[in-house]
């Protein structure tokens, strides 16, 4: 079904229902347009596309939405909310910059808004109803900032044509000694990337061992190094310790310890089974390099699952779509699954409101349109996002779930293995101050030990200019 078609069968679905109060509230707002700014990924076009019309069919208030890059996204939103310009109405807010943008007073406190003006607060809007992520948008009073507009894990997804072939598991267990299956640790993942770019280069096709995220210059590699490699070898937090905010093993952190140079090295080293794009690939070409049938398997952003296994039009491996646990380290899964540790990123974002906005009414009846939980179920099919607990159940949802080899089933029952960023309200600040160590030893002008011992050092000295250290 085309976005058209779900726009259509939304507005006939949802808004009888509720007909009465969209159109009331939205009469008071007579004229309104509203602007909002989020990445261009696969939920945000579908609010572009499907609920921003239908919000407009039912409120008569207009809805300019800029689906761009992740880049242009976030320098656009800070630079209006740091001028108080009020350029934009609502604004993506990723789950690992909530913490600073509360720390600065950005944004809208929706739950006291929704309080104080009950003309424009829905009936059908009902926070209780979303899963626990929403709890990373809350303040510390317990009031909302954000609604939830996606969540999504990072995860292991591998070609089940390729791991399925007899021929390709006979020849993997006569080389190694094991049977062919998604890789439950680091070793086993090396030899399937080994295995795999060598049957290409004998079969002369373009396939590859793996992808790896790892662009020069921009921060889609230092994320997938500290929020996917590093967990799985049992460094969390980015290697900081939360008690003294020490980087450095010398300080008490853990981002250059053995563990830590042990998880760069291993990522790193995955280059030489990765395609030649890997270090220009972000999040969103990694998903392209996959969705092509360029690599055996992969680390990607769950947001891309649904349609890279289902979309034809987008997508070579359509129905060869595996998804699985990603490997790690001994310790680290027992750790997960207590509470202690994680294995992976809990990825997502909200639409807040900056209070520079000039619209806030009608952009606070957005976000309670878009958190309704009657349209959650095509924008999960559409693009594999959950932030509601029904939708789990919802026949379409699970009629999905078989398509994508039961990546919403593992999202609802393993999603506790995995966590968001940590709570920095210096992430940005030491992101920039780590991240160019980490570029550095993707292009070899520093060793993987290297890079993490000067990261380590640049973000104790960062921690400490901040104030966190003494």
């Amino acid at each position: 079904m085309g976005l058209a078609a779900l726009a259509f069968g939304l507005m006939a679905s949802v808004m009888p229902a509720k007909a009465d109060f969209w159109s009331d509230a939205g009469a008071k707002l007579k004229g309104a347009t509203i602007r909002g700014i989020s990445e261009s990924s696969a939920p945000s076009q579908y609010v572009r596309d499907v609920l921003a019309p239908a919000f407009t069919k039912a409120t008569g208030i207009a809805v300019e939405f800029e689906a761009t890059s992740w880049d242009q996204m976030y320098d656009k939103a800070i630079k209006d909310m740091e001028a108080n310009t009020g350029v934009y109405d609502f604004v993506y807010i990723e789950q690992d910059i909530i913490y600073s943008y509360l720390s600065r007073n950005f944004l809208v406190d929706i739950t006291k808004s929704l309080d104080e003006n009950a003309g424009i607060k829905s009936p059908n809007f009902d926070p209780s109803k979303f899963t626990t992520f929403i709890d990373n948008f809350k303040g510390s009073d317990g009031h909302l900032f954000g609604v939830p507009m996606e969540a999504f894990l990072k995860i292991y997804l591998y070609r089940t044509d390729l791991f399925d072939d007899q021929a390709n598991k006979d020849a993997f267990k006569a080389k190694y000694g094991y049977d062919l299956a998604p890789a439950k640790t680091h070793q086993q993942y090396r030899d399937i990337a080994e295995f795999f770019t060598e049957l290409g280069k004998e079969k002369g096709i373009e396939l590859w061992g793996t992808t790896v995220q790892a662009s020069t210059g921009h921060p889609a590699s230092y994320y997938e190094y500290v929020e996917s490699i590093a967990p799985t070898f049992g460094i969390y937090n980015w290697g900081i310790n939360l008690e003294n905010f020490g980087a450095s093993v010398e300080n008490g952190g853990k981002m250059n310890s053995p563990e830590g140079k042990a998880a760069l090295k291993w990522w790193l080293d995955n280059l030489n089974f990765a395609p030649p794009e890997s270090t220009s690939s972000t999040w969103d070409e990694v998903a392209a390099t996959f969705a092509a049938g360029r690599a055996a398997q992969g680390f990607v952003y769950g947001e891309n699952a649904a349609w890279i296994a289902t979309d034809p039009a987008k997508s070579n491996v359509v129905g060869k779509v595996g998804v699985a646990l990603p490997p790690v380290e001994d310790g680290v899964m027992a750790a997960a699954e207590s509470g202690e540790g994680y294995i992976g990123y809990y990825d997502g974002g909200a639409f807040g409101i900056p209070t520079s906005s000039k619209n806030k009414d009608a952009a606070l009846l957005f976000v309670q349109f878009i958190g309704q939980e009657e349209v959650q179920a095509d924008w999960a099919v559409a693009s594999s996002r959950v932030t509601h607990t029904s939708t789990y159940d919802d026949p379409k949802v699970k009629e999905q779930d078989g398509k994508v080899s039961g990546y919403y089933t593992l999202m609802k029952d393993q999603g506790k293995l995995f966590r968001g960023a940590p709570p920095f309200p210096f992430h940005n600040q030491v992101r920039e101050v780590a991240a160019p160590f980490i570029f550095q030893a993707i292009t070899g002008e520093l060793t993987a030990d290297q890079a993490l011992d000067q990261a380590a050092a640049a973000v104790d000295t960062e921690l400490k200019t901040l104030g966190y250290r003494k």
